[in-house]
Order: structure tokens, then C-alpha cells, then sequence
């Protein structure tokens, strides 16, 4: 049985890795987003009539709809949504430019959910799916200078754990994935210079921000390969997905001094239900 794609923010990143994986299948539709019609030309090479080219900015409504309107006319349906659009930003706290991380929560939170609700009616009427959202370790963790960055990734955690919960009896399922940094062309976004002397420890990281993405661990090949294997091959898929050392290693950590918080103070918070 065919099955339908639809891969937000195929320009670049993770995105266009997956799109072409989709593509090269012989018994896979591929509904491809992004917000230039250049930025899909790659996928030319492959069969055209398993291809829709979908010009989409995340943050338009209207655009939204008649994008997963136009997937639906052409193939029926959306089997799987891989919610993958999303921006960067790099700076401490105190001296982020509100504009920009405003900017930046619109497209990863209510872009995100821009698409997961136009595309929901649709999941509904067939009574499956399976909807991915492209978190980040860092929606698991925190570190200096990626933490409104992160905001953005708690908050589709959260989003995603109670979607899971209203949709899992219509059939549809929800996985996060939260890959630790990889070496992608993504949309790193803006940067917030390190101006203020009290954080002067933290300018190295903000300023070698793109280094940083060229030079990370994580095969974005492989991170591609990994997500579509995890849903061809498997009935259900798991509610969240760390790929790599940090995702890994940073999410133990951070529920070990959590769990580790609740036990210290468990009698206290007991006691205040009275």
C-alpha cells in the first residue's frame, strides 16, 4: 500500500536528507515544503508523479492550508507528517533581541502547529498516521547560550506529549525526535554578540555558533535513515527518539538531578495536598 509523506523545511538539514530517502522509494509519495521553489529543485531526478512540491512558509495559515490541500488532492492523503521547519538562535539570555526569539518561537512552536492542525482532519477520516516532530536534545537539556533556542524545543515536548495522549485512540501516533547536534546546512538563525562583561566566558560559543554546527557529531545521513527505518519498520513507534551521545547522555543526566529533586523533597510536596 502507498504511503504519503509530508516533510516540512525540505531546503536543508535534516529535512532534504529525508525527502530524498522518500524520494528513492518506488511505493512512497513525498510532499516536500519549503519556502522557495529553487530550494526543491534537487528533487527533479526523481519520479515526478510521487512528488509535490509544496512552497510553504510554516508561519502563514493560508499557506498551511492549501499546502496540505494541495497534498491531499494530488494523493488522497497524508500518512506521515514530519513536522522538520525550524530556526536557530544563539545568545545568553539577558541579551537575546525579543523580536528574533519571537520570530524564532513562531516558526518552531506555532508553525509546527500551524501544520499538525491542518493536517489532523485528514489523520482523523483515515484513522492512522504518524506524526514526527523534529525536537532536539536540547528539548531534553539546556546549555549556555542556546536557551531560548531550547525554549522553543521544551515547548514542543510538551505540545507533543499531550498530542500523543488525544490522538493515540483515533490511531495516530506521535514520536519526538531530539537529535544532538549534527553537521547540516540548517537555518542557524540570528546571534546575539556577547556584550556584557559578566558573561564574556560565553562569547567563544556564540561566536563560532556555525563552526560549531559543521563541525558537530551527528551524521544527518544517518539521523535521516534512522527516522524512516523507525517507521517503515516498526507498527509503533516510540514517543521519543535521542539520537546521539548528548541527546543520550544529556537527557539521563538532566531526569537523573530531576528525579533526584522529587525524592530529596518528596514528603514536602506530599504533604501540601490537604
Amino acid at each position: 500500500m502507498t504511503k504519503t509523506w509530508m516533510i516540512t523545511g525540505t531546503s536543508s538539514g535534516f529535512g532534504k536528507e529525508l525527502a530524498q530517502i522518500v524520494a528513492k522509494q518506488a511505493d512512497t509519495n513525498l510532499v516536500a515544503t519549503a519556502r522557495k521553489t529553487a530550494d526543491l529543485a534537487y528533487l527533479d531526478v526523481f519520479d515526478s508523479s510521487r512528488i509535490a512540491k509544496v512552497i510553504m512558509d510554516v508561519t502563514n495559515e493560508d499557506a498551511v492550508k492549501a499546502g496540505v490541500e494541495a497534498a491531499k488532492n494530488k494523493f488522497g492523503g497524508i500518512d506521515v507528517l514530519v513536522n522538520n521547519a525550524g530556526l536557530g538562535y544563539f545568545g545568553t539570555i539577558e541579551e537575546s533581541n525579543e523580536k528574533d526569539v519571537r520570530q524564532m518561537f513562531e516558526v518552531n512552536v506555532f508553525g509546527l502547529g500551524n501544520v499538525t492542525k491542518s493536517v489532523l482532519p485528514i489523520m482523523r477520516a483515515q484513522k492512522q498516521g504518524v506524526i514526527i516532530n523534529i525536537s532536539s536534545a536540547l528539548g531534553l537539556t539546556s546549555i549556555p547560550t542556546l536557551g531560548w533556542y531550547s525554549a522553543t524545543k521544551f515547548a514542543v515536548e510538551g505540545y507533543s506529549n499531550a498530542l500523543r495522549q488525544e490522538v493515540a485512540p483515533l490511531g495516530i501516533q506521535v514520536m519526538n525526535v531530539e537529535p544532538s547536534g549534527a553537521r547540516t546546512k540548517w537555518n542557524a538563525g540570528k546571534t546575539a554578540p556577547v556584550e556584557i562583561a559578566d558573561y564574556s566566558k560565553f562569547s567563544d560559543m556564540v561566536n563560532g555558533a556555525s563552526n560549531g554546527v559543521t563541525q558537530a557529531p551527528g551524521n544527518p545521513e544517518l539521523i535521516a535513515e534512522t527516522i524512516y527505518k523507525m517507521v517503515t519498520e516498526n507498527q509503533e513507534v516510540p514517543a521519543h527518539l535521542p539520537l546521539g551521545t548528548f541527546a543520550t547522555e544529556g537527557s539521563k543526566n538532566e531526569l537523573t538531578n530531576i528525579l533526584k529533586d522529587v525524592d530529596k523533597y518528596h514528603d514536602l510536596s506530599i504533604s501540601i495536598d490537604k
